[in-house]
């Protein structure tokens, strides 16, 4: 498992916390009585990066940084991840949240943490936690990814 990556030279907090789901079906066949919709991806045999390029070549998953671009994270390879692109839709509007509460001055802290499964290379999950070292409160999105 990956440690939390972490960004202190922000200037951005907000009390609360938002779940944003985000999901579809990648190789997974509809079960019987169960919509496609409903159907969630599994990403648990997606163990190298061959596979996760691949995907991303069929556009099932992109490549993104794990801590954004738009707040200090850097394009190295221990920050790229490859997620969904309806998570990646989700990462978008948190950065947008996010940019907007430093901004305001709201956080000067953030950390960055993925939650896997087994020896996936694709995260289920990710939590991004924003505070001010300062002030009480904290914006604490998680996005599903599978």
């Amino acid at each position: 498992m990956r440690p939390p990556l972490t960004g202190h030279g922000l200037t951005a907090t907000l009390a609360g916390a938002l779940l944003l789901l985000a999901s579809a079906p990648v190789d997974a066949a509809p079960r019987k009585g169960v919509s496609e919709e409903t159907v969630k991806p599994d990403f648990s045999s997606i163990e190298t990066a061959g596979a996760a390029k691949a995907l991303a070549a069929q556009g099932r998953l992109v490549r993104v940084l794990l801590f954004p671009a738009e707040v200090g994270g850097r394009a190295v390879r221990e920050n790229m991840i490859y997620i969904t692109p309806e998570a990646a839709a989700a990462r978008e509007l948190v950065i947008g949240t996010l940019v907007r509460l430093i901004s305001e001055g709201s956080v000067d802290k953030m950390e960055v943490t993925p939650a896997y499964k087994g020896r996936s290379l694709v995260p289920a999950a990710i939590t991004l936690r924003a505070w001010h070292s300062s002030k009480a409160g904290s914006f604490e999105p998680t996005i599903q990814i599978w």
